[in-house]
């Protein structure tokens, strides 16, 4: 007969496995040295952290350049101005709003680049009119969590092999 640790550590191995929800690729390669300087060591609590207190506009410009979004498209994605944007100094702390935006850019692009194969796969279906988005790109439906929510959906059902 098992052990009585032995058998609660084998039931919370498999589960806690399961739920492991550590830092994006995305965001740990593009944020960088803001990754060093927040001490951001790739867990979820980190990144959750890090985004609370803002992120460093060069840490998010890494990201915008990563996969390939021009200025304009980043910041109607995070719902700033251009301008106010390119205000910003590198080093200077953009707000938890539109640093979590860029976080769930790079959990999106993560699990696109998961899903495609490649990240420059993901890219050119990012940027291509889809039919089931009525014939819009991908791209043009990050300006709101219901677009986003679209797009994790549909990446899923491609996934799974469903096309519409």
């Amino acid at each position: 007969m098992k052990h009585k640790d032995d058998i609660t550590k084998n039931a919370l191995a498999e589960p806690a496995s399961a739920y492991d929800v550590s830092a994006t690729n995305l965001f740990a390669t593009t944020i960088g040295n803001a990754a060093r300087e927040f001490n951001i060591t790739g867990s979820s609590y980190d990144i959750l952290n890090a985004t609370r207190q803002g992120l460093p506009k060069r840490g998010l410009m890494a990201l915008a350049k990563k996969i390939s979004l021009t200025i304009q498209e980043f910041a109607n994605i995070l719902h700033i101005s251009e301008r106010t944007l390119q205000r910003y100094d590198n080093d200077e702390i953009i707000k938890t709003e539109y640093a979590e935006k860029a976080v769930e850019l790079a959990r999106l692009y993560t699990r696109g680049e998961e899903v495609f194969g490649s990240l420059d796969k993901f890219k050119t279906w990012m940027k291509s009119p889809v039919h089931v988005f009525r014939g819009d790109t991908p791209v043009s439906l990050l300006d709101t969590s219901i677009g986003f929510d679209m797009v994790f959906k549909e990446l899923g059902r491609i996934e799974h092999g469903i096309f519409a």
